[in-house]
């Protein structure tokens, strides 16, 4: 009788997803090749002149066209917390003496306050170009192009961190909740 060997399907996402770690602005995956790239900063080129606008489009299609490799457009919501930003106005209004200013403020604080309510969420969408790479030498070249290229489409982009690429899998694997997994909780 031959050995028949279990087919044991784990329960946990860590056990199927080939991530070995996180750092550097990098993930390491088992097979040696690392997922990295660029944040670029959102810029609304709507409220810019038609001419610039078109120049910024034009530039982008120019600089997709350059790249010569496999990468994603990755359009992501990262929740904010805007309590610091509702303390502020809070200590405006209390500090404020004219009635029509307090008016505004308050006006302010109860727009604030819905958008935490549970109908909506506060969100800043960011924005990513992400590729895979076995090489070092390659991904910092890649990394060093993309910045500079997006810097001639008038756009600032940045290395991904540690943290970016940890949201873009909280977003991807657990609907946007951050993983506490290793994290002590007091009781």
């Amino acid at each position: 009788m031959a050995n028949k060997k279990k087919n044991v399907v784990s329960k946990y996402t860590e056990d199927w997803v080939p991530i070995k770690q996180i750092m550097n602005g990098m993930i390491q995956l088992d097979s040696g090749e690392y997922v990295t790239g660029v944040k670029v900063a959102p810029k609304n080129i709507f409220i810019l002149d038609k001419d610039t606008q078109d120049n910024v489009i034009y530039n982008l299609r120019n600089f997709y066209n350059t790249i010569d490799y496999e990468f994603w457009l990755i359009v992501a919501d990262r929740p904010v917390d805007i309590n610091a930003y509702l303390s502020q106005l809070q200590i405006l209004y209390n500090n404020s003496t004219s009635s029509a200013i307090r008016k505004l403020i308050m006006q302010d604080i109860n727009k604030a306050n819905m958008f935490m309510s549970a109908e909506y969420s506060v969100v800043d969408t960011e924005y990513f170009i992400l590729f895979k790479e076995k090489k070092l030498e390659i991904v910092q070249k890649r990394i060093h192009n993309l910045i500079s290229n997006l810097a001639s489409c008038s756009l600032n982009a940045t290395q991904v961190s540690n943290n970016d690429l940890r949201m873009l899998i909280d977003n991807f694997f657990n609907g946007g909740q951050p993983t506490t997994l290793g994290t002590v909780m007091p009781e």
